[in-house]
């Protein structure tokens, strides 16, 4: 059909960890998705594979996108653009792990590295059984050694000790390397894998253990997006938790314009974290805001507080809230947080229906498609009029039954949202008492309620978790029009 159903599937090492929904029938798919992971600390590499879904057969891996932990590492706000996808070497595509002992004398002469080779386990299939040939060679200055071929496993088991002669004097840069191998009697063998140890970190002490089996290192090519590019943003945080207690001091010093009102509110804590905030971290300092008062059940007066001076700096009620100030992005978050549960429970009937029936939905005369009307006609293609009207009435039907689904769910409404929404009408009336201004009250609280609440959800389920996959084409067509 010339296009593709892309999904991807994001691994730590050779672990998968997650995978987004597919994108139907597209070559520039729009995923949004956002994954927090919590990653052992001596992880290699983070790899995303685009794959392109087939109901029949395998899918197909379209390309990849790898970044090292020292990539990642090096950009302390991390990596934020377009990557080309690089093609999937088989050859490469290791995974598992061997499970090995390796001892240096301290004395001796000359002085024999020991590797005990135990086993390995999960490698890469090369066979067409689904199964490998597998076996391990080590290398160290110059010697190599091989162990026997275990047939037709992917979880060999060799117990076999191989002993390298060491130069004379100190290691200085020397590397054992140790390889996984699948044999075959005809051609070349397949690579499964490599671990290499430093000379000079065995002279300490015996090392065992299970150790991850990774790629022969290669230079990243640019291949000039032949195979396409993907937008990935991806940032590594090492957070030190301590016990609660060490807290309290921060979260009594957040608190205080709250619990005690009386100060000054310009030298307060949260009135300094609000002005040093820029445009990109607001989004982060709302969240984890959000998350503390809540823990101290103080989330509804904060959101008063952020918003009361936010009112106080606001001359034109038109602007209201309509920034992405610190008021507007935490009340936000709250509603996230808070009112996730009662968002599906309004929302997720009618969106099922919508994704059900494939409705063709279409008001942008430029875009429409006149011979895949809703119905067949005897008489040819349906017009742009015909098309227009029936559009128009299958939107009024979906957007009838939101809202009557939003203004019947009342009752349904979390309680803290209910309270900090009363609050927030009261102060607006305080700030804008005038006759003139009576309907402010109520876009102040439509604003947050319904354009940054209710119409994204609409808009894209799958990331309010209203839907498990996002909407192919002609659907999410219908949705944008009803966000909008």
């Amino acid at each position: 059909s010339g296009s593709s159903d892309p999904y991807c599937v994001v691994k730590v090492d050779n672990e998968v960890v997650a995978r987004t929904a597919t994108v139907w029938k597209s070559l520039n798919p729009f995923w949004g998705e956002e994954y927090t992971l919590l990653l052992p600390r001596g992880f290699h590499s983070l790899t995303v594979y685009v794959l392109d879904e087939d109901t029949i057969g395998q899918d197909d891996v379209i390309g990849k996108v790898s970044l090292s932990r020292q990539q990642i590492s090096a950009e302390p706000r991390g990596v934020d653009s377009w990557l080309s996808l690089a093609p999937v070497n088989p050859d490469q595509e290791v995974r598992g792990e061997i499970h090995l002992e390796l001892r240096v004398p301290e004395q001796g002469h000359p002085r024999v590295l020991r590797c005990h080779l135990i086993q390995a386990r999960d490698l890469a299939p090369r066979d067409p059984s689904g199964t490998s040939d597998p076996f391990a060679r080590v290398s160290c200055c110059g010697h190599t050694l091989e162990t026997a071929v275990i047939k037709k496993t992917r979880f060999p088991r060799w117990d076999e000790v191989l002993e390298l002669e060491l130069p004379e004097g100190e290691p200085g840069e020397a590397v054992l390397s140790v390889e996984v191998w699948d044999w075959d009697m005809v051609g070349k063998n397949d690579f499964l894998g490599r671990a290499e140890f430093p000379l000079d970190s065995l002279s300490t002490g015996p090392t065992r253990g299970w150790f991850q089996l990774l790629p022969f290192p290669s230079t990243p090519k640019d291949h000039g997006g032949q195979l396409g590019a993907l937008r990935l943003a991806v940032r590594l945080v090492e957070d030190v938790v301590l016990p609660p207690h060490h807290y309290q001091p921060l979260i009594q010093l957040l608190a205080e314009p709250i619990l005690c009102p009386g100060q000054p509110p310009e030298g307060t804590a949260l009135a300094v974290l609000e002005e040093v905030t820029s445009g990109e971290s607001r989004q982060d300092v709302a969240t984890k805001l959000v998350k503390i008062f809540l823990g101290q059940g103080l989330a509804v007066p904060l959101l008063d507080y952020l918003t009361t001076r936010e009112l106080a700096r606001t001359t034109d009620p038109n602007t209201l809230f309509r920034s992405n100030s610190l008021a507007s992005k935490s009340m936000e978050q709250f509603m996230k947080v808070v009112g996730l549960p009662y968002l599906r429970e309004v929302l997720q009937p009618v969106v099922n229906r919508i994704f059900e029936e494939k409705k063709y939905v279409e008001l942008d005369p430029g875009k429409m498609e006149l011979s895949r009307g809703r119905r067949i006609s005897f008489k040819g293609s349906l017009s742009e009029a015909q098309v227009r009207e029936s559009s128009l009435e299958l939107l009024k039907g979906y957007l009838r039954d939101i809202v009557d689904a939003i203004v019947g769910s009342v009752d349904k409404c979390p309680l803290p949202m209910r309270a900090a929404f009363k609050q927030l009408r009261r102060r607006v009336e305080e700030r804008f008492p005038l006759a003139q201004h009576e309907e402010v009250r109520y876009f102040s609280i439509s604003g947050f309620l319904f354009l940054r609440f209710f119409a994204p959800a609409v808009l894209t389920p799958k990331l309010f978790r209203l839907r498990e996959q996002h909407a192919e084409p002609r659907t999410g067509r219908t949705l944008l029009l009803l966000a909008k």
